[in-house]
């Protein structure tokens, strides 16, 4: 059993993107080396996993136990004892899921000629990898299609490390650096070719990592985005939250929505961005990027300059304190259409998540106003792609309604999936579905589902085996 639940933990933190390859090989070695340890109690002795993301893990796994315990036993209680059945005619197998080599072995001789860091960027273009990691004492490490995967040279030393990292930066950029032992900000390289970039002060030296920016604002139909997005950009007011997990697409996508506004309407739009990742040309609206650190001190006041720029559309990068979540229900309740980004997974608890960070007397006031400005949530994950070709989007879609307003002033947010799952004709859809039809269209394999799912249930045939048996009975 204990190698079922370690094989168990070993696809979640790996979907969850909690740990690197190197990373979780060398805790899979400690655990086979120990004998008495788990996989999970090993990553949390290393700090890799909290204790948060440990127990969820702990709760899934059992979660999945019982459920497939349950369905095997009542099935088993149904089925009435039968003569041995004539064979049946074979069903063909699902074909398995396309696994594509990040990295080519056959490209280290290339890898191995890379002299400064712009070299590592543009290979990570090139093969249409999403970020780039440097890391003391592993191979630099690329993340193509949602995961993570090493090139094919030695592991860096802290002195290289340093050197590629320090030979992009400013004067006052490695002055920032050496005084805060971190810095983000966006690298532009000589090429044109703009990056989202971290830059940090870790034990054993400096570590970065690299997130590839498009050079245009990729379109609905190109991002897979279903049309009915579109009616969020058609509001005059109101607040348009796109929430999920960190490299789920989240600023893609709001980006895509903010540029059709500059397509389609003749708005004043202001971007507040940490850091500026798109660079919108002005087509139809007038548009004022500003970047965290660089031309404004932080969001929340940034927003309140905004608010006397006589905006039509404000777009934030993220709500990320109680200061800017409260100007930003303001902005769209005083006649502006707000953009913004949360880190929550549904949107039941992007609205709890949105009311926790106010005091609890102020509470009813914050539902109230939200129920009235809220527009819609677009809640994404990307799943990898079973022909090995990219990763889709999985959205749960939430349009304000009467009905839903309602639920949000009483508090009843439990009961908003119910309204979302009979909303079907207003748009609307769970994460659940949308990842249902992504599996019964042969777009995305169940087993990525199942780690996806809010709701298990559904995707139990998916699920690991336990002690060889499945949910299936």
């Amino acid at each position: 059993m204990e190698s079922h639940r370690d094989a168990f933990v070993e696809k979640f933190v790996t979907f969850r993107k909690l740990v690197t390859p190197n990373q979780l090989q060398q805790a899979k070695t400690l655990a086979a080396g120990d004998g008495a340890k788990s996989l999970l109690e090993v990553l949390q002795e290393l700090g890799l996993v909290s204790d948060g993301d440990a127990a969820t893990v702990v709760q899934l796994y059992q979660k999945s136990v019982a459920d497939q315990n349950r369905i095997t036993n009542a099935r088993a209680a149904q089925r009435p004892p039968t003569a041995a059945p004539a064979p049946a005619a074979s069903t063909p197998a699902a074909p398995e899921p396309v696994l594509v080599p990040a990295v080519p072995e056959s490209d280290a001789p290339r890898i191995a000629g890379f002299g400064g860091l712009d070299d590592y960027l543009a290979y990570a273009r090139e093969i249409a990898a999403s970020d780039v990691h440097l890391a003391i004492g592993c191979p630099p490490l690329v993340r193509k299609y949602g995961r993570l995967a090493p090139l094919p040279r030695n592991a860096l030393a802290a002195e290289e490390s340093e050197r590629l990292l320090f030979g992009i930066l400013t004067d006052e950029q490695r002055e920032r650096l050496g005084e805060q032992k971190a810095l983000d900000f966006c690298y532009v390289a000589p090429d044109g070719s703009r990056y989202r970039a971290c830059i940090l002060r870790q034990r054993l030296g400096w570590d970065g990592a690299f997130r590839v920016v498009q050079s245009r604002v990729p379109g609905f139909a190109e991002l897979g985005l279903p049309e009915q997005l579109q009616r969020l950009t058609e509001f005059n007011q109101g607040l348009v939250l796109v929430t999920g997990p960190n490299g789920c697409g989240k600023s893609t996508t709001m980006a895509a929505l903010v540029e059709l506004v500059n397509q389609t309407r003749d708005e004043h739009i202001i971007t507040i961005e940490d850091p500026v990742e798109y660079h919108f040309v002005p087509v139809h609206s007038q548009i004022n990027q500003r970047q965290v650190g660089a031309h404004t001190k932080s969001f929340s006041a940034a927003l309140r300059a905004a608010l006397r720029e006589d905006p039509d559309v404000i777009m934030i990068g993220e709500l990320r304190d109680r200061e800017t979540v409260s100007l930003a229900i303001t902005a769209a309740e005083t006649g502006h259409l707000v953009f913004g980004t949360m880190h929550t997974t549904s949107a039941a608890r992007t609205i709890d998540r949105i009311l926790d960070v106010f005091p609890a007397d102020e509470q009813p006031q914050v539902r109230s106003m939200i129920s009235e400005s809220i527009r819609g949530i677009v809640c994404q994950q990307l799943i990898p792609r079973r022909d090995g070709t990219g990763r889709a989007p999985a959205l749960e879609i939430m349009m304000n309604t009467p009905a839903v307003a309602n639920l949000i002033r009483e508090r009843k947010l439990f009961q908003i999936p119910s309204i979302i799952q009979t909303s079907k004709q207003l748009g609307m859809q769970l994460l659940d579905n949308s990842l249902l039809e992504l599996v019964n269209a042969g777009v995305i394999d169940g087993a990525d589902a199942f780690y996806a799912a809010d709701n298990k249930g559904p995707f139990l045939k998916w699920a690991p085996k336990i002690d060889g048996v499945s949910a299936e009975g």
